[in-house]
């Protein structure tokens, strides 16, 4: 009798974890049917860096597809127009407006493949509810009224504006984590990849530019303006698939192998300083007449450098350009006088020996300013301060 009491009690409790099964089986079943129900999926696409200097930094677009209308579109927000008028000017001023532009996914995916740059998806983990709100937004944003945006590279570009789409419409939307050293720096980070492609001209010139601000430390959120940095930032804020359901490569992809050239900045402004200083011993008068051209000339390219770094910081929306220190060795006054480098007048003479004593300076404090220089430049400055302290001596 106990027995067979027992065995009644064992058959409930297996038949109630049985319907108990069932329904939480059920109640899942129904979640999962009630998330894909808008037949919408939402993708981050990050793209691999191109050999082009506008694409050393790779690229991030949105893919909304919707299976119910049968479209596939990408949303790339780092669009502009080279037909706008005074393009340039704008491009320079900082005043150039970026905006959203779309594109079929086969026309976008083969235009990257076509160039041989990779192309990562990841799959967002957003309801049915989200994905329809961001869907409205990204069709909307896209409309020619609302489609441009005051682009900045660092602070505000194509991929910072999808990360904050997916902000505002994950709900619940946990903190992303750091994917790079602490304390990195924005120039440290876009150095990374410039060295990595072996564009150490273009990098020369991108340190020239941006000032002071460019060293400042990056925050967690800042960092993410690289499109690499975002997707790892959701792959390692990603245990429990709470942001990313998946993530593939779109296409087989080998990375090019862009090679390392031997005249780098470094290299060609060291020859050329051991070759005027080499020049400078001859008495001959064709080779004293072209020191004195060189002089000149060098005078003149450091003075415009200075007139350049003097309107970006003062007349462009640049945030990074503010606060230039390379002022300190490309004086704005140089440009007029290079056109007096070979006159014997007493002002001459101070303004030599002003500069000489300037340019020490700079090198003696080289590595302690508050803005990170190009090594590549002291050959430059070496070159200055010997003209410079040449022809002090001359009078």
């Amino acid at each position: 009798m106990k027995q067979n009491l027992h065995n009644s009690t064992a058959s409930a409790f297996y038949r109630f974890k049985l319907q108990l099964l069932t329904v939480v089986f059920f109640l899942l079943s129904f979640t999962s049917f009630a998330q894909d129900s808008s037949h919408i999926r939402v993708s981050l696409l990050t793209c691999t860096p191109g050999d082009e200097l506008y694409s050393t930094f790779g690229h991030s677009a949105l893919r909304v597809t919707d299976s119910s209308s049968v479209s596939d579109i990408v949303f790339n927000y780092g669009t502009f127009n080279f037909d706008d008028p005074g393009f340039y000017i704008k491009f320079i001023r900082g005043k150039l407006l970026y905006y959203v532009s779309t594109a079929d996914f086969p026309d976008f995916k083969e235009e990257y493949q076509t160039t041989n740059r990779g192309m990562t998806e990841q799959v967002l983990n957003l309801s049915a509810a989200e994905k329809i709100a961001l869907m409205h937004f990204v069709y909307n944003n896209a409309k020619e009224q609302n489609r441009y945006y005051q682009y900045d590279f660092f602070l505000d570009n194509c991929t910072t504006r999808l990360r904050d789409i997916i902000v505002q419409f994950k709900t619940n939307y946990p903190p992303l984590k750091p994917v790079m050293p602490a304390k990195t720096r924005f120039r440290q980070a876009i150095h990374e990849y410039l060295d990595k492609g072996s564009k150490y001209w273009s990098k020369l010139g991108i340190d020239l530019l941006l000032g002071a601000p460019t060293d400042a430390v990056m925050t967690t959120a800042q960092s993410q303006f690289l499109p690499d940095n975002l997707m790892k930032a959701l792959d390692s804020t990603n245990p429990q698939h709470q942001l990313v359901v998946s993530e593939s490569k779109l296409y087989p992809f080998t990375p090019a192998d862009n090679g390392h050239s031997f005249f780098t900045p470094m290299v060609v402004f060291s020859i050329l300083l051991v070759f005027i200083i080499a020049l400078s011993f001859s008495g001959n008068k064709k080779i004293i007449l072209f020191l004195n051209g060189f002089d000149g000339l060098l005078l003149f390219l450091t003075g415009a450098l200075g007139i350049l770094f003097v309107f970006m910081w003062t007349s462009t929306d640049h945030s990074m350009v503010k606060n230039n220190f390379n002022l300190l060795w490309a004086w704005p006054t140089n440009i007029v006088f290079a056109f007096f480098v070979n006159s014997k007048k007493n002002w001459v003479k101070k303004y030599l020996g002003l500069l000489t004593i300037g340019l020490i300076l700079v090198l003696l404090s080289w590595f302690f300013l508050p803005q990170q220089m190009n090594n590549a430049l002291l050959p430059v400055i070496l070159m200055m301060l010997y003209s410079s302290y040449r022809r002090y001596q001359l009078f």
